[in-house]
């Protein structure tokens, strides 16, 4: 969460609505400049429910850094990231922990769903509902990846150890270099057709415009996984072409 005011408490909301009720929430305040609107909003919900912690940064990380500090003191098995103006529906970790318990894929750790695109106010579609099912390599993530951290739910038993996010990245593309370094350790992530997400497409957000992306997923190819010139080449334009295609829809 940063100067999150607007949003935060739909997000909040949205996560004591849940059926399934077994779950922590821990809200991470990125250093918010809002005059302490952010945090006192989510100070309310904290007094009022004891499943929920509130972590204030004095300092700002960025989201790979923020992510950081919350995976720091996390308790459950089952992760699942939220950014703070997206909404789970209601039955979204119930549905997900269903097909987790059901699910047959060995090597699967990280699980998604699909999702509907809304506008800053998350009252009507922008664009038709978005669902890429099916199981995801880390070499197919490298054209096109579908999972971003408020569809996803990974299984921390899989893991050796628990995986960070890198740093170094501050809030571009460092969600998509988590998601890679747990598959790049043999496993895969599996998607389902459900929608049951609203993912708010802000005009204002750091990620919203493709051509802002360009350098940073090319420095994910050749100064992160150090891929060789001709194949980043080739992944970053199947990447920008699936991402035309998406917006498209």
């Amino acid at each position: 969460m940063r100067n999150a005011s607007k949003y935060i408490a739909q997000t909040v909301d949205s996560v004591m609505a849940q059926s399934f009720t077994n779950w922590e929430l821990i809200v991470v305040d990125d250093a918010s400049t809002d005059g302490g609107k952010s945090v006192k909003i989510v100070e309310k919900y904290v007094e009022k429910d004891s499943r929920i912690k509130l972590l204030c940064l004095t300092h700002n990380k960025g989201s790979s850094g923020a992510r950081n500090e919350g995976l720091k003191i996390i308790q459950g098995r089952y992760l699942a990231f939220l950014d703070s103006d997206d909404i789970w529906h209601p039955d979204y970790l119930s549905t997900m922990y269903d097909h987790i318990q059901k699910n047959t894929v060995p090597n699967a750790a990280i699980f998604y769903c699909g999702y509907r695109r809304m506008d800053d106010d998350c009252k009507k579609s922008i664009l038709s509902d978005y669902k890429e099912p099916g199981v995801k390599t880390a070499r197919s993530l490298f054209f096109h990846c579908p999972i971003f951290p408020s569809i996803s739910i990974f299984d921390t038993a899989c893991l050796k150890e628990k995986v960070f996010f890198r740093e170094e990245l501050h809030s571009l593309r460092d969600d998509y270099v988590y998601v890679l370094d747990i598959l790049k350790q043999g496993f895969v992530a599996l998607g389902y057709d459900d929608i049951l997400v609203d993912y708010r497409m802000r005009s204002d957000s750091i990620t919203a415009s493709k051509k802002k992306m360009i350098v940073p997923q090319w420095n994910v190819y050749r100064k992160i996984y150090h891929l060789n010139f001709f194949v980043s080449c080739i992944y970053l334009l199947s990447w920008a072409w699936n991402g035309f295609r998406k917006y498209r829809k």
